[in-house]
């Protein structure tokens, strides 16, 4: 697939702001599946760098957040590959807060500027995402962001990634995980 016949951004943020909040937070392999043949192309140019000019907008932006945040999740799902974006994710929402255009998004899609923020494994990245969703009035989104903060805060990391990140985990974290701890 040519550069020029890759899905645009407004094809990305239709797509997922038609999906809607209860399949985005649903583990579901038909969605997933629907990703994969729609945008696997998309992501694998995001991936590769190819479209980083999308970050000079901020609704073509949001579009390369999703691809990189989102979409790796769904397509990697159960495997190391679905963090292995994170990094550029976060960059990617950090500059766009920087410069505001984060404020020039939408509801409800504009809160996955944000979730680079919630899913990134450093402490002062939860601080700043629970700032956010605080100063936004974002109850749900709120709720969330603290979860995420005090696992953060009690372990260092998130253990349910433990696993198919190769990474031992403690006594403490199969104890937080067996007592119904958060699960991704």
């Amino acid at each position: 697939m040519s550069q020029t016949s890759h899905s645009a951004p407004k094809d990305i943020l239709d797509f997922w702001e038609q999906a809607g909040p209860k399949t985005w937070w649903t583990k579901n392999d038909i969605f997933d599946a629907e990703i994969k043949e729609r945008f696997s192309e998309t992501h694998k140019a995001a991936s590769d760098g190819l479209l980083d000019h999308w970050d000079a907008e901020p609704k073509s932006a949001l579009a390369l957040i999703l691809l990189l945040d989102q979409f790796t999740r769904n397509l990697n799902r159960n495997s190391p590959l679905a963090f292995s974006q994170d990094a550029k994710g976060l960059t990617l929402a950090k500059r766009m807060i920087e410069r505001g255009d984060d404020e020039k998004l939408d509801f409800p899609l504009r809160q996955f500027a944000y979730l680079p923020l919630m899913h990134s494994e450093i402490l002062a990245d939860q601080n700043q995402c629970v700032a956010i969703c605080q100063k936004l009035d974002l109850p749900k989104n709120l709720e969330a962001a603290v979860e995420h903060r005090e696992i953060i805060e009690q372990f260092g990391r998130f253990p349910h990634r433990n696993s198919v990140l190769g990474r031992k985990t403690t006594p403490e974290e199969q104890a937080f995980l067996d007592n119904g701890g958060f699960r991704g």
